[in-house]
C-alpha cells in the first residue's frame, strides 16, 4: 500500500505540469462519435429493473463487445439475494469480463445496466441530439457509464496498453433496487482487486470519494375494527398509533448532521366510518458512517417501545438498503491524481470527501477494499430519473474518456 500511495503522489506531481498526452487525447476525440452510437444503441433498450426481457438483450449486447475487446465474459445469474421489501422474484443477472494483462495490479470497473423506467417509456424518450446534449432513457444513470467502459477498454486496447495483472469490468442488472443480487459479489471484488472506478454520471466537474448509506424503515400498526361512533374502547385505531410513532420519531434526528430520517410514505383505514384495523408508514434513511445504522435502529426500536395505545401491536421492519462509502487515504491519493489529469485538460476537477445524500455500488466494493474507491466518474449530465429530461454533456466525453484511460493505466502501475 505504502508503494502504491508514494507512486501516486509521483504521478501527480508529473501531471501537474504536465501537459495533455497528444495522442491519447486524439485517440479520446476519434472515440467521441462511436461512444455516441454506442449509447444510441443501449438506450433503444428499456431496462427497467423488473423488465427481464431488456436487462437479458442488453446483457448479450454487452457481452458481444466485451469479447470483442479480448475479455473472458460470463452471465452470472443471481444466486446470493439480499430480500427487502420490493426485491423482486428475479433480480437481473450480472455481466463480468475479466481482461489479463503482463501487470501486477488489478482494476475493478462499475457500472449498471438496468434503470428505473418502466415499460412503454422508451416511445416518449428516444435518443434524441439536441446541441451539446444528448438525450435518452437513462443515459446518464446509468448508459453512458457502460458506454464510457468499453470505449475506455478500446482506447487501452488501440494503444496496446497491457500494465496490469487484471482488469474486471462488472455491469449489474439490479443497481436501482438497491443491489439486491450483485451486492455480495462486488463486495467480494472490491476486496480483490487494487482499486474500484465506479463510472454512474454526475451533475458537475466532480468525482465522488464518499456516498451516503442508505437505510429503510417499514412500519406495521396492528389494532381493531370497529364502528367509527362505537362506544370507547371498543376498537384500537391503528392511525392513532401509527399517528403517534411518527411524531414521537420524527425529529430523533434533528440535531445530528449525520443522519436524516424522513417519513414518505402511510396507508391507513377501509371506510370512513371505520376505525381502521391496520396502519403502516416508510421512513428514508441517511446517514455518513457504517456504525450509524446500529445506532438509529436501536434508538428508533427504543422509542416506538412508548405506545400511544398498548393494544396495538407493531412491527418494525429496518433494511440497510446500501452502506455509507467513507474517504480513505488511498481514495484520496488517486482522487489528486484525477485532479492532475483533469488540470492536463485544463479543467478543475472537485473532489468530493463528505457525503452529499446519494448512495452507490461503489460503497459495496469498498465494505473490504485496501484500495481506493473512486465514485461519479461518468460523464456530465442531468435530469436523471425525470420523465424526457434526462441528458449527458456530449462536450463531457473525451474529457471523460481521457481521465478514465489515465486513471487505469496509474490504478496500475506498482
Amino acid at each position: 500500500m505504502r508503494s502504491f500511495l508514494l507512486t501516486v503522489l509521483l504521478i501527480s506531481s508529473l501531471h501537474a505540469n504536465a501537459g495533455p498526452d497528444e495522442a491519447l487525447l486524439a485517440a479520446a476525440r476519434a472515440e467521441q462519435q462511436p461512444m455516441l452510437d454506442s449509447l444510441a444503441e443501449f438506450c433503444a433498450i428499456e431496462t427497467g429493473s423488473r423488465e427481464p426481457a431488456g436487462l437479458q438483450r442488453l446483457a448479450q449486447l454487452l457481452m458481444k463487445r466485451l469479447d470483442q475487446l479480448g475479455g473472458e465474459v460470463e452471465l452470472i445469474a443471481p444466486t446470493e439475494v439480499y430480500r427487502m421489501e420490493d426485491t423482486p422474484e428475479q433480480p437481473g443477472a450480472m455481466v463480468r469480463a475479466t481482461f489479463r494483462g503482463n501487470g501486477t495490479r488489478s482494476v475493478l470497473l462499475l457500472a449498471h445496466m438496468d434503470t428505473v423506467y418502466p415499460s412503454g417509456s422508451l416511445a416518449r424518450q428516444p435518443f434524441q441530439l439536441r446541441g451539446d446534449r444528448a438525450y435518452g432513457l437513462g443515459i446518464l444513470d446509468d448508459k453512458q457509464g457502460l458506454a464510457l467502459v468499453l470505449h475506455t477498454l478500446a482506447l487501452l486496447r488501440a494503444r496496446g496498453f497491457d500494465d496490469y495483472a487484471r482488469i474486471t469490468v462488472l455491469f449489474n442488472g439490479d443497481e436501482e433496487i438497491s443491489s439486491p443480487a450483485s451486492r455480495a459479489l462486488i463486495t467480494r471484488l472490491g476486496a480483490e482487486h487494487d482499486a474500484v472506478l465506479s463510472f454512474e454520471g454526475t451533475g458537475r466537474e466532480a468525482i465522488s470519494l464518499a456516498t451516503s448509506g442508505i437505510a429503510a424503515v417499514h412500519l406495521d400498526v396492528r389494532g381493531r375494527a370497529a364502528h367509527a361512533a362505537a362506544v370507547k374502547g371498543a376498537g384500537v385505531n391503528a392511525l392513532d398509533e401509527l399517528a403517534h410513532q411518527i411524531l414521537q420519531t420524527r425529529r430523533l434526528f434533528s440535531n445530528d448532521d449525520d443522519i436524516s430520517l424522513a417519513w414518505t410514505q402511510a396507508r391507513a383505514g377501509e371506510a370512513r366510518n371505520m376505525l381502521p384495523p391496520t396502519a403502516s408508514a416508510d421512513a428514508d434513511v441517511r446517514v455518513r458512517r457504517l456504525a450509524d445504522f446500529e445506532r438509529v435502529e436501536a434508538r428508533l426500536r427504543s422509542t416506538m417501545a412508548e405506545q400511544l395505545l398498548p393494544e396495538a401491536r407493531l412491527e418494525m421492519r429496518f433494511e440497510r438498503r446500501r452502506p455509507p462509502m467513507e474517504a480513505t487515504l488511498p481514495s484520496r491519493m488517486l482522487g489528486a491524481a484525477a485532479v492532475a489529469i483533469a488540470a492536463e485538460l485544463g479543467h478543475r476537477l472537485e473532489l468530493v470527501t463528505e457525503p452529499e445524500g446519494g448512495g452507490t455500488d461503489a460503497a459495496f466494493a469498498a465494505l473490504q477494499a485496501k484500495g481506493p474507491v473512486l465514485e461519479s466518474l461518468g460523464l456530465r449530465g442531468g435530469g436523471a430519473h425525470g420523465s424526457q429530461t434526462e441528458y449527458v454533456r456530449v462536450d463531457s466525453i473525451v474529457p471523460r474518456l481521457y481521465m478514465a484511460a489515465k486513471l487505469i493505466q496509474t490504478a496500475s502501475r506498482k
